[in-house]
């Protein structure tokens, strides 16, 4: 599994500090993906098991939660990365393109963002999106954390 970067993000999950994994080889290629160099699989680097280790362990007591921006396609590896995370205590989110996501990728995470990217239609932040973000467990859609009162 290859990712094109990693980054600290405050908003993909509301209430959490991510540790987002960009993920290559996205096979949906949705019109006007804002990311398209993440088509290709051969891109980014290797996500190898010390570095990931690495990068959990170093953001331990700051982070808490692990987001998968894709990668969904790769499901045994994902769904490793996502076991990993979970055992050291931190909560996980896939971000996928897809309107479902196999049910053994659900049993390892705690949120789930579905949909295809549709410019005309919006981000989690437009009541228009056909995007939904929801808690796995409840399954209970969370968008309305995204959009602006």
């Amino acid at each position: 599994m290859n990712y094109f970067e990693f980054d600290v993000t405050l908003q993909e999950v509301p209430g959490e500090i991510s540790l987002c994994f960009s993920i290559c080889g996205c096979p949906l290629k949705c019109d006007g993906c804002h990311s398209p160099f993440l088509f290709k699989k051969e891109n980014g680097k290797e996500l190898k098991e010390d570095t990931y280790q690495t990068i959990l362990s170093r953001y331990r007591n700051y982070a808490t939660c692990v987001l998968f921006m894709g990668g969904e396609w790769e499901k045994d590896e994902l769904i490793l990365r996502l076991q990993q995370a979970r055992c050291l205590g931190y909560k996980t989110c896939l971000y996928t393109g897809l309107e479902n996501v196999d049910i053994q990728l659900l049993n390892h995470l705690n949120w789930v963002k579905t949909g295809k990217w549709i410019p005309a239609k919006g981000g989690l932040d437009s009541v228009h999106t056909n995007q939904e973000f929801r808690e796995v467990d409840t399954g209970k859609k969370m968008n309305s954390l995204f959009q602006k009162k």
